[in-house]
C-alpha cells in the first residue's frame, strides 16, 4: 500500500471511526464495532508478506515477563486505590458490591472480548502497518498509545482518556519488547480488571456489557 492510502486507512481506523462513534445521535454496543474493525485488521495482517504470526499469541515470552507485570501491577493498583479512596470513596468496590454478577462476568468476558482484540488492533498490527509512519522504537509507542487512548473518547469523561494513555504506553512497551501479544494482553487484563474492581468501572463500560448486566439484573 503506497503512503497517501496509508494514511487515509490510520485516519478512517484510528481517527474518524472514534470521532464518528462519539458524536453518533445513536447508542450502539460498542464491542461489535470493535471486532468488525479487528476483524478488518487481522484480514490484512493474513494478506501481509512476512509477517510473524507467533506474534498474535507467543506465550514462550509470558513467563520471563510476569515478575516484571506483577511488579508494576502491584504499584498500579495501589496508586489507583489510593486515588479512589481519596477522590471518589462512594465509588469504592461499588461494581462488586452492587452488581457482583455483573462484576464476575466482566472478569472472564473482557480479557477474551475487549483486551485481545484490542491487542490485535493497537498493538500486533499497528506496530506491523504503520512502521514507515512512525520510524523508530519510541515513536511507534508513542503513537499507539494515542491512538488507544484517543479512541476512549468514546466514554465521554477525562479519566479513561488519562489512564488509557499511561496504560498505552505501558502495554506497546510490553509488545515491542516481548512480540507476544499474550503478554501484552494478560498485562492489559490485570489492569482492566482492577480498574473495575476498585470502583472505576463506570469510566469504561459502554454498550454490551453494561446491556448483558441490566438484562441479567431483571
Amino acid at each position: 500500500m503506497n503512503r497517501t492510502l496509508l494514511i487515509v486507512e490510520f485516519v478512517v481506523l484510528y481517527v474518524a471511526c472514534p470521532l464518528a462513534y462519539r458524536y453518533s445521535p445513536w447508542r450502539l454496543p460498542a464491542l461489535p464495532l470493535l471486532w468488525l474493525i479487528t476483524g478488518y485488521a487481522g484480514w490484512q495482517l493474513g494478506r501481509t508478506p512476512g509477517f510473524d504470526r507467533t506474534r498474535l499469541w507467543n506465550a514462550a515470552q509470558l513467563g520471563p515477563s510476569l515478575p516484571s507485570i506483577l511488579a508494576w501491577f502491584a504499584v498500579g493498583a495501589l496508586l489507583l486505590w489510593l486515588a479512589v479512596r481519596v477522590f471518589a470513596p462512594q465509588l469504592q468496590w461499588n461494581l462488586v458490591r452492587e452488581r457482583p454478577v455483573l462484576w464476575g462476568l466482566v472478569m472472564v468476558a473482557y480479557p477474551v472480548l475487549s483486551v485481545y482484540p484490542q491487542g490485535v488492533l493497537y498493538r500486533v498490527f499497528f506496530f506491523e502497518r504503520y512502521a514507515t509512519l512512525f520510524p523508530g522504537h519510541w515513536t511507534m509507542i508513542v503513537a499507539s498509545a494515542l491512538a488507544f487512548a484517543f479512541v476512549h473518547i468514546i466514554f465521554r469523561n477525562p479519566v479513561a482518556l488519562g489512564l488509557t494513555l499511561v496504560g498505552g504506553v505501558l502495554f506497546a512497551m510490553r509488545y515491542a519488547e516481548t512480540g507476544s501479544l499474550l503478554t501484552s494482553s494478560v498485562e492489559h487484563a490485570l489492569y482492566g480488571a482492577w480498574l473495575f474492581t476498585v470502583g472505576l468501572g463506570a469510566c469504561f463500560y459502554h454498550g454490551t456489557l453494561a446491556t448483558v448486566g441490566s438484562v441479567m439484573r431483571r
